[in-house]
């Protein structure tokens, strides 16, 4: 989009306008972003924490406590080597699991090859834009996506919820935690737009979590358990986790 002419005419002109406020190299959540993704994830040995073949405790714990559906049509925004999308595949969901970055998606799919799992269906591209998820899912879950996201592309985000997240549905997410301990700005939504950049990710407190998704209904909300690298599940007290539901 042109940031000279008068061709505002939807929202969505409105978001690209906001997306184009943004300093070159800013972007991390349009296709643009793509690239930078890419190098992320191009050091497979690289010491990142998620990069680990676990699924999160946070999603093991609502398994394990029923609070999930037996099953269904489940949507991994951001899925990155898909660590979470195969745990889902092997408790029987026909998952769809989207990410940006195509070295993100390639090495996802060589797990789900090792790991033998069915029912996997790899998106690359704009979650936000991608005509080919359609739901209803049973369950969306977001490892790390939202808090990437500009404050103005919360309206996409909300809006591909109520697209895509079935009636009695279930959304969880993980997100990055406000306070001491935390991860990501806790800069106010403004300053982001002064400054063009996100700093790594925007940081969250429990109550603004609520108030964003205040149209589901809360089921669990607080943060991460610390899990030692031994356990079969991935967890880092920096984060939020919650899970609401469609009702």
């Amino acid at each position: 989009m042109d940031l000279n002419n008068r061709d505002i005419r939807t929202v969505e002109d409105v978001l690209r306008l906001l997306d184009g406020l943004f300093a070159p190299g800013a972007d991390r959540w349009t296709e643009g972003g793509a690239d930078w993704w890419d190098g992320f994830y191009a050091d497979r040995d690289k010491p990142v924490p998620f990069f680990v073949a676990k699924p999160d405790e946070n999603l093991v714990s609502y398994v394990e406590r029923g609070l999930l559906p037996a099953g269904g049509r489940a949507l991994d925004l951001g899925c990155g080597p898909g660590r979470n999308t195969l745990y889902l595949a092997s408790l029987g969901y026909e998952v769809d699991a989207v990410d940006l970055s195509a070295t993100a998606i390639r090495w996802a799919e060589e797990r789900a090859t090792e790991a033998g799992a069915e029912g996997v269906r790899f998106v690359h591209g704009d979650a936000f834009a991608a005509t080919a998820l359609e739901g209803p899912y049973d369950l969306v879950y977001d490892s790390g996506c939202f808090h990437h996201l500009p404050p103005h592309r919360r309206v996409s985000y909300l809006a591909l919820l109520d697209r895509v997240l079935a009636p009695g549905g279930h959304f969880a997410l993980t997100a990055f935690a406000a306070g001491e301990g935390g991860m990501g700005s806790e800069l106010p939504d403004a300053e982001f737009y002064r400054q063009g950049k996100l700093d790594g990710g925007l940081a969250y407190t429990d109550e603004e979590l609520r108030a964003i998704f205040a149209d589901l209904t809360e089921i669990d909300l607080r943060r991460m358990h610390d899990e030692p690298p031994t356990s079969p599940a991935f967890g880092e007290p920096f984060l939020w986790t919650a899970l609401f539901r469609l009702t």
